[in-house]
Protein backbone atom coordinates (compact mmCIF):
# COMPACT_ATOMS: atom_id res chain seq x y z
CA UNK A 1 0.00 0.00 0.00
CA UNK A 2 2.48 2.60 -1.14
CA UNK A 3 1.35 6.21 -1.07
CA UNK A 4 2.66 9.56 -2.55
CA UNK A 5 4.74 11.50 -0.15
CA UNK A 6 5.07 15.11 -0.56
CA UNK A 7 8.35 14.84 -2.24
CA UNK A 8 6.32 13.37 -5.18
CA UNK A 9 3.63 15.77 -5.44
CA UNK A 10 3.77 18.91 -7.42
CA UNK A 11 3.16 22.01 -5.19
CA UNK A 12 4.73 24.91 -6.68
CA UNK A 13 2.66 28.10 -6.64
CA UNK A 14 -0.37 25.84 -5.72
CA UNK A 15 -2.45 26.22 -2.60
CA UNK A 16 -1.96 23.26 -0.59
CA UNK A 17 -4.39 22.58 2.47
CA UNK A 18 -2.06 20.20 5.35
CA UNK A 19 -4.05 18.41 7.63
CA UNK A 20 -1.28 18.75 10.76
CA UNK A 21 -2.16 17.48 14.35
CA UNK A 22 -1.53 19.65 16.84
CA UNK A 23 -3.43 18.52 19.71
CA UNK A 24 -1.11 19.31 22.10
CA UNK A 25 -1.73 19.41 25.69
CA UNK A 26 -2.33 22.81 27.11
CA UNK A 27 -2.95 24.96 30.52
CA UNK A 28 -4.11 27.65 31.70
CA UNK A 29 -1.49 30.14 33.36
CA UNK A 30 -2.37 33.81 34.48
CA UNK A 31 -5.36 33.77 32.09
CA UNK A 32 -2.98 32.43 28.63
CA UNK A 33 -3.16 28.96 27.16
CA UNK A 34 0.28 27.54 27.73
CA UNK A 35 1.47 24.67 25.32
CA UNK A 36 3.35 21.82 27.64
CA UNK A 37 4.37 19.97 25.07
CA UNK A 38 5.96 21.14 21.16
CA UNK A 39 6.55 17.50 20.65
CA UNK A 40 3.74 17.05 17.46
CA UNK A 41 4.48 20.83 16.22
CA UNK A 42 8.54 19.88 16.24
CA UNK A 43 7.41 16.75 14.44
CA UNK A 44 5.68 18.68 11.46
CA UNK A 45 8.63 20.40 10.85
CA UNK A 46 10.33 18.92 8.28
CA UNK A 47 7.39 18.29 5.69
CA UNK A 48 6.75 22.51 6.29
CA UNK A 49 10.74 22.96 5.29
CA UNK A 50 9.96 21.27 2.19
CA UNK A 51 6.86 22.77 1.76
CA UNK A 52 8.26 25.91 1.75
CA UNK A 53 11.25 24.92 -0.38
CA UNK A 54 8.96 23.65 -3.46
CA UNK A 55 7.16 27.51 -3.05
CA UNK A 56 3.50 25.71 -1.71
CA UNK A 57 0.67 28.52 -0.59
CA UNK A 58 0.87 26.60 2.82
CA UNK A 59 -2.71 26.11 4.57
CA UNK A 60 -2.53 24.40 7.81
CA UNK A 61 -5.25 22.65 9.71
CA UNK A 62 -5.94 20.62 12.64
CA UNK A 63 -8.44 19.91 15.63
CA UNK A 64 -7.65 20.45 19.40
CA UNK A 65 -9.69 18.74 21.95
CA UNK A 66 -13.41 17.69 22.34
CA UNK A 67 -14.94 21.47 21.75
CA UNK A 68 -18.15 19.37 20.13
CA UNK A 69 -19.16 22.09 17.86
CA UNK A 70 -18.79 25.13 20.04
CA UNK A 71 -16.28 27.43 20.42
CA UNK A 72 -14.28 27.54 23.47
CA UNK A 73 -11.73 30.10 23.91
CA UNK A 74 -9.03 27.04 25.89
CA UNK A 75 -9.46 25.14 23.05
CA UNK A 76 -8.48 27.98 20.17
CA UNK A 77 -5.57 27.51 18.12
CA UNK A 78 -3.76 30.91 18.25
CA UNK A 79 -1.13 29.91 20.76
CA UNK A 80 -0.37 27.16 18.46
CA UNK A 81 0.30 29.80 15.38
CA UNK A 82 2.25 31.90 17.87
CA UNK A 83 4.91 29.08 18.85
CA UNK A 84 4.87 27.45 15.49
CA UNK A 85 6.11 30.73 14.04
CA UNK A 86 9.10 30.76 17.01
CA UNK A 87 9.78 27.01 16.14
CA UNK A 88 9.92 27.65 12.15
CA UNK A 89 11.08 31.21 12.26
CA UNK A 90 9.13 32.62 9.97
CA UNK A 91 6.05 34.35 10.49
CA UNK A 92 2.22 32.68 10.75
CA UNK A 93 -1.11 33.73 9.17
CA UNK A 94 -3.84 32.71 11.85
CA UNK A 95 -7.64 32.89 11.08
CA UNK A 96 -10.05 32.83 13.66
CA UNK A 97 -12.11 30.41 11.49
CA UNK A 98 -11.98 27.59 9.46
CA UNK A 99 -13.96 28.51 6.45
CA UNK A 100 -15.49 31.93 5.09
CA UNK A 101 -14.62 34.82 3.68
CA UNK A 102 -11.83 35.58 6.02
CA UNK A 103 -9.62 32.74 5.36
CA UNK A 104 -10.62 33.14 1.67
CA UNK A 105 -8.86 36.21 1.76
CA UNK A 106 -6.11 35.54 3.66
CA UNK A 107 -5.54 32.07 1.74
CA UNK A 108 -5.50 34.37 -1.46
CA UNK A 109 -2.90 36.83 -0.19
CA UNK A 110 -0.50 33.92 0.51
CA UNK A 111 2.66 34.05 -1.45
CA UNK A 112 4.67 30.90 -2.11
CA UNK A 113 6.34 29.62 1.01
CA UNK A 114 3.58 31.61 3.28
CA UNK A 115 1.79 29.35 6.19
CA UNK A 116 -1.79 30.20 7.17
CA UNK A 117 -3.05 28.32 10.12
CA UNK A 118 -6.75 27.62 10.18
CA UNK A 119 -8.60 28.28 13.39
CA UNK A 120 -9.94 24.28 15.30
CA UNK A 121 -11.90 22.70 12.51
CA UNK A 122 -14.11 20.78 15.71
CA UNK A 123 -15.21 24.26 15.85
CA UNK A 124 -17.91 22.80 13.63
CA UNK A 125 -19.91 19.76 14.29
CA UNK A 126 -19.84 18.93 10.75
CA UNK A 127 -16.09 18.04 10.78
CA UNK A 128 -15.97 14.90 12.95
CA UNK A 129 -19.27 14.30 11.06
CA UNK A 130 -17.43 14.24 7.56
CA UNK A 131 -20.00 16.37 6.02
CA UNK A 132 -19.23 16.48 2.42
CA UNK A 133 -20.41 20.09 1.99
CA UNK A 134 -18.15 21.25 4.60
CA UNK A 135 -15.02 19.23 3.29
CA UNK A 136 -16.13 21.34 0.09
CA UNK A 137 -15.42 24.34 1.94
CA UNK A 138 -12.33 23.49 3.41
CA UNK A 139 -11.37 22.70 -0.03
CA UNK A 140 -12.09 25.82 -1.48
CA UNK A 141 -9.53 26.89 -4.04
CA UNK A 142 -6.82 23.77 -2.76
CA UNK A 143 -5.29 21.85 -5.48
CA UNK A 144 -3.29 19.36 -3.28
CA UNK A 145 -3.70 17.44 -0.08
CA UNK A 146 -1.15 16.17 2.39
CA UNK A 147 -2.04 14.40 5.47
CA UNK A 148 0.89 14.61 8.31
CA UNK A 149 -1.62 14.32 11.02
CA UNK A 150 -1.04 10.81 11.53
CA UNK A 151 -2.78 10.62 15.55
CA UNK A 152 -6.06 11.59 13.87
CA UNK A 153 -5.68 9.20 10.47
CA UNK A 154 -7.45 6.43 12.67
CA UNK A 155 -11.04 9.48 12.17
CA UNK A 156 -12.83 9.90 8.75
CA UNK A 157 -13.23 13.53 9.51
CA UNK A 158 -14.13 16.24 7.21
CA UNK A 159 -10.38 17.36 6.82
CA UNK A 160 -8.81 13.77 7.76
CA UNK A 161 -10.47 12.11 4.75
CA UNK A 162 -13.30 14.47 3.59
CA UNK A 163 -10.96 16.99 1.64
CA UNK A 164 -8.62 14.73 0.04
CA UNK A 165 -11.98 12.73 -1.17
CA UNK A 166 -13.18 16.01 -2.89
CA UNK A 167 -9.62 17.19 -4.22
CA UNK A 168 -8.78 13.63 -5.53
CA UNK A 169 -12.33 13.89 -7.48
CA UNK A 170 -10.90 17.25 -9.02
CA UNK A 171 -8.19 15.14 -10.22
CA UNK A 172 -5.42 16.34 -7.11
CA UNK A 173 -3.27 14.93 -5.63
CA UNK A 174 -2.77 13.59 -1.76
CA UNK A 175 -0.01 12.19 -0.50
CA UNK A 176 1.27 11.58 3.06
CA UNK A 177 3.55 13.90 5.08
CA UNK A 178 6.91 12.94 5.91
CA UNK A 179 6.10 12.55 9.38
CA UNK A 180 3.15 10.31 8.29
CA UNK A 181 5.63 8.29 5.96
CA UNK A 182 7.98 7.68 9.10
CA UNK A 183 4.81 6.37 10.73
CA UNK A 184 3.86 4.00 8.34
CA UNK A 185 7.32 2.78 7.84
CA UNK A 186 8.34 1.88 11.56
CA UNK A 187 4.86 0.72 12.53
CA UNK A 188 3.90 -0.92 9.47
CA UNK A 189 7.19 -2.33 7.64
CA UNK A 190 9.95 -2.32 10.45
CA UNK A 191 7.25 -4.64 12.35
CA UNK A 192 6.04 -6.53 9.71
CA UNK A 193 9.04 -9.02 9.87
CA UNK A 194 11.43 -7.61 13.16
CA UNK A 195 14.61 -8.20 14.45
CA UNK A 196 14.88 -10.97 17.45
CA UNK A 197 14.77 -10.73 19.46
CA UNK A 198 11.53 -8.93 19.88
CA UNK A 199 10.43 -7.48 22.95
CA UNK A 200 7.10 -5.66 23.65
CA UNK A 201 6.78 -3.02 26.42
CA UNK A 202 2.78 -2.49 27.21
CA UNK A 203 1.59 -0.24 29.81
CA UNK A 204 -1.22 2.33 30.66
CA UNK A 205 -4.60 2.19 32.10
CA UNK A 206 -6.90 -0.71 29.88
CA UNK A 207 -6.68 -3.93 28.55
CA UNK A 208 -10.02 -3.17 26.30
CA UNK A 209 -8.18 -0.53 24.55
CA UNK A 210 -4.72 -3.01 23.70
CA UNK A 211 -5.94 -6.64 23.54
CA UNK A 212 -6.32 -6.36 20.19
CA UNK A 213 -3.16 -5.09 19.81
CA UNK A 214 -1.84 -7.43 22.27
CA UNK A 215 -3.83 -10.16 20.25
CA UNK A 216 -1.65 -9.29 17.12
CA UNK A 217 2.03 -9.06 18.58
CA UNK A 218 1.27 -12.32 20.42
CA UNK A 219 1.55 -13.90 16.92
CA UNK A 220 4.86 -11.78 16.42
CA UNK A 221 6.51 -11.10 19.71
CA UNK A 222 9.17 -13.22 21.53
CA UNK A 223 8.60 -11.22 25.09
CA UNK A 224 5.63 -9.38 26.47
CA UNK A 225 6.20 -7.33 29.33
CA UNK A 226 2.77 -6.17 31.11
CA UNK A 227 2.58 -2.86 33.43
CA UNK A 228 0.09 -0.05 34.53
CA UNK A 229 -2.88 -0.58 35.61
CA UNK A 230 -3.38 -3.55 32.83
CA UNK A 231 -2.00 -5.53 34.67
CA UNK A 232 -4.03 -5.66 37.60
CA UNK A 233 -7.11 -6.89 35.15
CA UNK A 234 -4.51 -9.86 34.14
CA UNK A 235 -3.77 -10.72 38.22
CA UNK A 236 -7.78 -10.74 38.47
CA UNK A 237 -8.18 -13.33 35.74
CA UNK A 238 -5.71 -15.42 37.81
CA UNK A 239 -7.44 -15.24 40.51
CA UNK A 240 -5.31 -12.51 42.54
CA UNK A 241 -6.98 -9.80 44.78
CA UNK A 242 -6.55 -6.25 43.25
CA UNK A 243 -7.52 -4.00 46.11
CA UNK A 244 -8.97 -0.67 44.45
CA UNK A 245 -6.47 -0.80 42.07
CA UNK A 246 -8.03 0.29 38.59
CA UNK A 247 -9.20 -2.70 37.02
CA UNK A 248 -11.96 -4.12 34.23
CA UNK A 249 -13.69 -7.15 34.88
CA UNK A 250 -15.79 -7.29 32.35
CA UNK A 251 -12.14 -7.94 30.19
CA UNK A 252 -11.16 -11.20 32.86
CA UNK A 253 -12.07 -13.06 29.89
CA UNK A 254 -9.93 -11.75 27.15
CA UNK A 255 -6.89 -11.20 29.71
CA UNK A 256 -7.39 -15.00 29.87
CA UNK A 257 -7.35 -15.96 26.86
CA UNK A 258 -4.35 -13.67 26.13
CA UNK A 259 -2.74 -15.42 28.37
CA UNK A 260 -3.04 -18.91 26.88
CA UNK A 261 -2.64 -17.83 23.76
CA UNK A 262 1.35 -16.61 24.77
CA UNK A 263 1.61 -19.88 26.66
CA UNK A 264 0.26 -21.47 23.18
CA UNK A 265 2.75 -19.94 21.11
CA UNK A 266 5.59 -20.34 24.02
CA UNK A 267 5.89 -16.04 23.98
CA UNK A 268 7.36 -15.04 26.96
CA UNK A 269 4.61 -13.24 28.98
CA UNK A 270 5.09 -11.44 32.18
CA UNK A 271 3.22 -9.58 34.37
CA UNK A 272 4.55 -7.37 37.81
CA UNK A 273 5.38 -9.21 40.80
CA UNK A 274 5.43 -6.62 43.33
CA UNK A 275 4.05 -3.06 42.81
CA UNK A 276 4.34 0.23 44.52
CA UNK A 277 0.72 0.73 46.37
CA UNK A 278 -0.78 3.28 47.94
CA UNK A 279 -4.11 4.31 50.32
CA UNK A 280 -6.38 6.55 47.90
CA UNK A 281 -8.69 9.18 49.99
CA UNK A 282 -11.42 11.40 48.73
CA UNK A 283 -10.60 14.48 49.90
CA UNK A 284 -13.84 16.05 49.04
CA UNK A 285 -12.87 18.40 46.33
CA UNK A 286 -13.53 18.04 42.64
CA UNK A 287 -11.18 19.05 39.93
CA UNK A 288 -12.37 21.47 36.76
CA UNK A 289 -13.84 18.66 35.55
CA UNK A 290 -16.05 18.15 38.21
CA UNK A 291 -14.26 14.74 39.29
CA UNK A 292 -13.48 14.14 43.06
CA UNK A 293 -9.86 14.97 44.08
CA UNK A 294 -7.83 12.11 44.96
CA UNK A 295 -4.98 11.63 47.48
CA UNK A 296 -2.75 8.89 47.59
CA UNK A 297 -1.41 8.13 50.95
CA UNK A 298 1.06 5.75 52.87
CA UNK A 299 3.37 4.71 49.60
CA UNK A 300 4.65 1.35 49.94
CA UNK A 301 5.96 -1.94 48.10
CA UNK A 302 3.72 -4.48 48.18
CA UNK A 303 5.61 -7.76 47.64
CA UNK A 304 2.83 -9.71 47.65
CA UNK A 305 0.81 -10.59 44.09
CA UNK A 306 -2.35 -10.07 45.93
CA UNK A 307 -3.15 -5.97 46.64
CA UNK A 308 -5.11 -5.13 50.13
CA UNK A 309 -8.43 -4.40 49.95
CA UNK A 310 -7.42 -0.63 51.24
CA UNK A 311 -4.96 -0.10 48.84
CA UNK A 312 -3.84 0.60 45.17
CA UNK A 313 -1.36 -0.29 43.04
CA UNK A 314 0.30 3.25 41.93
CA UNK A 315 3.41 1.12 39.80
CA UNK A 316 5.64 -1.69 39.16
CA UNK A 317 7.82 -2.70 42.35
CA UNK A 318 11.44 -2.79 42.22
CA UNK A 319 11.71 -6.70 41.94
CA UNK A 320 9.79 -6.13 38.73
CA UNK A 321 11.76 -3.24 37.63
CA UNK A 322 15.26 -5.35 37.94
CA UNK A 323 13.43 -7.90 35.44
CA UNK A 324 11.75 -5.92 33.13
CA UNK A 325 15.36 -4.32 32.84
CA UNK A 326 17.28 -6.86 32.47
CA UNK A 327 15.20 -8.47 29.92
CA UNK A 328 15.07 -5.18 27.95
CA UNK A 329 18.65 -5.32 26.97
CA UNK A 330 18.20 -8.43 25.22
CA UNK A 331 16.35 -7.38 22.17
CA UNK A 332 17.01 -6.18 18.93
CA UNK A 333 13.60 -4.67 18.31
CA UNK A 334 11.59 -3.06 21.02
CA UNK A 335 8.02 -1.42 20.86
CA UNK A 336 7.22 -0.21 24.13
CA UNK A 337 3.48 1.53 24.21
CA UNK A 338 2.35 2.81 27.65
CA UNK A 339 3.70 4.14 30.89
CA UNK A 340 4.31 1.54 34.26
CA UNK A 341 2.39 3.41 36.92
CA UNK A 342 0.98 7.03 37.53
CA UNK A 343 4.66 8.64 36.62
CA UNK A 344 3.15 12.20 37.03
CA UNK A 345 3.59 11.58 40.69
CA UNK A 346 7.02 11.52 41.56
CA UNK A 347 6.57 8.63 44.04
CA UNK A 348 5.18 6.11 41.39
CA UNK A 349 7.72 7.37 38.09
CA UNK A 350 10.69 4.66 38.63
CA UNK A 351 8.74 2.50 37.13
CA UNK A 352 8.56 4.26 33.95
CA UNK A 353 11.15 6.02 34.28
CA UNK A 354 13.73 2.48 34.79
CA UNK A 355 12.14 1.21 31.48
CA UNK A 356 12.75 4.57 29.58
CA UNK A 357 16.51 4.31 30.28
CA UNK A 358 16.28 0.76 29.35
CA UNK A 359 14.90 1.00 25.86
CA UNK A 360 17.35 4.19 25.57
CA UNK A 361 20.87 2.07 26.44
CA UNK A 362 19.31 -0.80 24.47
CA UNK A 363 18.93 1.16 21.56
CA UNK A 364 22.50 3.10 21.72
CA UNK A 365 24.07 -0.17 21.94
CA UNK A 366 22.17 -1.38 18.64
CA UNK A 367 18.79 -2.27 18.96
CA UNK A 368 15.92 -0.66 16.83
CA UNK A 369 13.36 1.23 19.38
CA UNK A 370 9.82 2.72 18.03
CA UNK A 371 7.85 4.45 21.13
CA UNK A 372 4.31 5.38 20.97
CA UNK A 373 1.08 6.72 22.73
CA UNK A 374 1.33 9.92 24.60
CA UNK A 375 2.29 8.78 28.10
CA UNK A 376 5.27 6.82 26.79
CA UNK A 377 5.98 9.89 25.23
CA UNK A 378 6.03 12.40 27.17
CA UNK A 379 7.64 10.08 29.94
CA UNK A 380 10.57 10.10 27.57
CA UNK A 381 10.49 13.71 27.03
CA UNK A 382 10.87 14.15 31.07
CA UNK A 383 13.97 11.80 31.23
CA UNK A 384 15.51 13.48 28.18
CA UNK A 385 15.47 10.15 26.28
CA UNK A 386 13.43 10.95 23.18
CA UNK A 387 16.75 11.41 20.83
CA UNK A 388 18.06 8.34 22.26
CA UNK A 389 15.41 5.80 21.01
CA UNK A 390 15.07 5.12 17.22
CA UNK A 391 10.96 6.44 16.61
CA UNK A 392 8.75 8.35 19.02
CA UNK A 393 5.28 7.81 17.23
CA UNK A 394 2.48 10.96 17.52
CA UNK A 395 -0.15 8.84 17.08
CA UNK A 396 -1.75 7.15 20.10
CA UNK A 397 -5.09 6.10 18.96
CA UNK A 398 -4.31 5.36 15.34
CA UNK A 399 -0.88 3.89 16.34
CA UNK A 400 -2.99 1.12 18.35
CA UNK A 401 -5.45 0.83 15.13
CA UNK A 402 -3.07 0.70 13.05
CA UNK A 403 -0.69 -2.05 14.77
CA UNK A 404 -4.32 -3.93 15.06
CA UNK A 405 -4.17 -3.74 11.31
CA UNK A 406 -6.94 -1.53 10.68
CA UNK A 407 -7.03 -0.07 7.49
CA UNK A 408 -7.26 4.13 8.38
CA UNK A 409 -9.16 6.19 6.75
CA UNK A 410 -6.63 8.81 6.57
CA UNK A 411 -4.50 7.19 4.76
CA UNK A 412 -6.72 5.16 2.47
CA UNK A 413 -7.95 8.12 1.45
CA UNK A 414 -4.19 9.40 -0.18
CA UNK A 415 -3.29 8.75 -3.79
CA UNK A 416 -1.47 5.33 -4.52
CA UNK A 417 2.26 5.88 -6.31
Amino acid sequence: MAKLTVRELDVRGKRVFVRVDYNVPMEEKDGQMVINDVTRIKETLPTLELLIEKGARIILASHLGRPKGKREVSLSLRPVAATLADMIHRPIAFVDDCIGEKVEKTADALKPGDILLLENVRYYREEEANEPTFAGKLADGVSVYVNDAFGAAHRAHASTEGVARVIAQRGGQCGAGLLMERELKFLGDELENPARPFIVILGGAKVSEKINVIDRLLEKADTILIGGAMTYTFRLALGKKVGKSLVEPDRVGVARAALDKAKGRKVQFLLAVDNIVATPVDTGKLNQKGKPVVEWRNPRVNDSLDIPDAEEGMDIGPKTIRTFTEIIPRAKTILWNGPMGVFEDKRFAEGTFAVARAVADTTQKGAKSIVGGGDSVKALNLTGLSDKVTFVSTGGGASLEFLEGKVLPGVAVLSDK
